[in-house]
């Protein structure tokens, strides 16, 4: 297949076109580079089947005929997306329409990358593809959760009113290689922090909950998910639960770091409990992760390491 990955430049994107390329598909990708890294794709060199477009999605184009759409473009790093409201807004509502319109232009299939961060605070847990959430549509994250939101209304619409095959995966937490050290989430602040031997920072008690899915897990559930019936939302994550004080704890065993923990304020907003309830994936994809966090963080140590610099060296993010 001929297949538009947007994004194709960030943490998910960059994977999935390996992944993709692997599989023997030829690969058009887009990103405007607001958050994305071109040396997430600088291994793919002069791929015959490979093809870069620095493009912003909130501005119409056409990529030619394509078979599938992959939409991936969003700034989902948390300091990120609350730099970047605006955008973020606009790229889950005009670049998720665009894109669409691409799919219903060229009769080919679609798939969303939408998230947990649909849910917001939860009440109810594990989450179910069912719960409607408990999001607040105005405070500081809102400019993530409800462009996702929105972005998921617009997909359905799309579906039901012009008949374009579209899928949506709710992503819990990913991390793995390629995963920017500054991104802000949890993984990443604490290996970076714990390989440079700095303070672990909790906020909050650390009694908080998330669910970590390795990268090569998410994109097999992605995959599995386009090459399926199901139009309605799929949570692909990981089901193990664990506190970030446990979290933390798996990072220092991983890295050996004598680091220590530092205890700071909650965000606003910051969601207490996240776990995905996958029964649906199982059901439908024969999918669930493999990759316990432990082996995950042990896989992911190399990348992180060659990842050190001096933090005054640091390059941002975007």
């Amino acid at each position: 297949m001929r297949v538009l990955v947007t994004g194709a430049a960030g943490f998910l994107g960059s994977h999935l076109t390996d992944r993709l390329l692997h599989d023997g598909h030829t690969v058009v990708g887009v990103d405007n580079l607001s958050t994305g890294n071109l040396e997430n794709l600088a291994h793919l060199g002069d791929h015959p089947r490979f093809r870069f477009e620095e493009r912003d999605i909130c501005a119409s184009f056409d990529p030619g005929p394509v078979d599938f759409v992959f939409n991936l473009a969003s700034p989902a790093s948390p300091p990120e997306y609350l730099r970047l409201g605006i955008q973020t807004l606009r790229v889950g509502s005009v670049g998720v329409e665009h894109t669409l319109e691409i799919a219903a232009r060229h009769h080919a299939g679609y798939l969303h990358a939408s998230t947990s961060e649909c849910y917001g605070d939860p009440i109810e847990h594990p989450q179910r593809e069912s719960y409607w959430g408990n999001v607040n549509p105005i405070g500081p994250r809102s400019v993530y959760d409800e462009a996702k939101r929105f972005a998921e209304a617009m997909t359905m619409a799309y579906h039901r009113s012009h008949g374009v095959n579209t899928h949506l995966a709710r992503i819990f937490n990913t991390y793995g290689p390629r995963l920017h050290p500054a991104d802000g989430r949890v993984i990443s602040n604490f290996m970076m922090q714990a390989l440079r031997g700095e303070p672990l920072t909790i906020y909050g008690d650390g009694q908080q909950t998330r669910s970590f899915c390795y990268v090569d897990d998410l994109i097999e559930g992605l995959v599995r998910l386009a090459r399926s019936g199901e139009h309605l939302p799929v949570n692909l994550g990981n089901p193990g639960e664990f506190t970030i004080l446990e979290c933390a704890q798996a990072v220092l065993e991983v890295t050996g770091s004598k680091s220590k923990l530092c205890f700071v304020d909650l965000p606003v907003d910051d969601p207490t409990r996240r776990r995905p309830d996958i029964a649906k994936a199982r059901a439908v994809l024969g999918w669930e992760p493999r990759i316990q966090l432990r082996n995950g963080l042990t896989k992911s140590l190399d990348y992180f390491k060659s990842q050190l610099v001096p933090r005054e060296e640091a390059r941002p993010i975007s």
